[in-house]
């Protein structure tokens, strides 16, 4: 049962890292003071609990949460690509000004499309909610009193992207515009979410965790109601974006750990 378990552990920590790090890019360039809060603060939660499963992991005998964050190659990581994606608008094609020493945070403050991140972290957070909330009765007692630990969070982040997502489309045309180009756009990987995997069948047959395909249900019945309710358009031809669960990572994820890794890399054996 290990490698099943510690497989899925790896999957959990290394999605709530990759888009806490992703949501830690918009700190200071929130379109609102509230919102650059509120995204702060989800980044904030969401690497906390990557780091209790790679404590986790730790106590299962693999390496260290600092080895595991910061010295693993894309390839190691088992993140689902919606967590990974760059959020950059339709104008990303123009030159990029030199604004700090930060390439990354210098293309985002000229072309950085928030309402893509708004929608990922909508679609990621009704995820997090289904999947906790089911591995909160998890056999796996030491996941399970974390999970319940976490699910107080988990609830402000959806309570956050449900207010948002009712609001946006419904203020003006641009806002559902902005909105639907967002949903169309990561509507594949938001499904990416819920990839198979060769452990689902032992995991729901010991009662860990339910397979996939149940907990995409579930994600679907919990998203699609708020979509309709706001007049925006569910993509209905769209294929889920496969391959992250196998370390098979798109482009960016290479530059997003060459930022994230940057400074431990530098001098890995520094004491800080």
């Amino acid at each position: 049962m290990n490698p099943a378990i510690i497989d899925l552990l790896y999957r959990l920590a290394d999605d709530g890292l990759i888009i806490g790090h992703r949501n830690s890019e918009w700190t200071g360039l929130g379109p609102i003071l509230e919102e650059d809060i509120a995204f702060s603060s989800v980044a904030q939660d969401k690497m906390g609990h990557a780091l209790a499963i790679y404590n986790l992991l730790h106590e299962l005998g693999e390496p260290a949460p600092d080895q595991l964050a910061f010295f693993r190659d894309a390839a190691e990581f088992r993140n689902c690509s919606l967590v990974a994606l760059e959020c950059f608008s339709e104008t990303d094609a123009a030159s990029t000004p030199s604004l700090r020493n930060n390439p990354t945070r210098d293309r985002l403050v000229s072309h950085g499309d928030w309402s893509l991140a708004l929608v990922r972290q909508f679609f990621f957070s009704e995820a997090d909610s289904v999947r906790f909330n089911a591995l909160a009765n998890s056999t796996f007692e030491p996941l399970a009193i974390l999970v319940r630990k976490f699910r107080g969070e988990i609830k402000y982040h959806t309570l956050h992207g449900r207010t948002m997502m009712r609001r946006l489309p419904a203020a003006t045309l641009e806002g559902r515009s902005r909105i639907q180009k967002a949903v169309d756009t990561l509507w594949p990987h938001a499904l990416g979410l819920f990839e198979p995997t060769r452990y689902d069948k032992q995991l729901s047959d010991a009662g860990i965790c339910p397979g996939e395909s149940v907990l995409c249900e579930q994600w679907r019945s919990e998203v699609e109601p708020i979509l309709r309710e706001t007049g925006v358009h569910i993509p209905t031809t769209a294929a889920p974006v496969y391959g992250g669960r196998a370390g098979k990572h798109l482009t960016e994820m290479v530059s997003l750990l060459s930022d994230m890794q940057k400074v431990a890399r530098m001098d890995p054996d520094a004491k800080w």
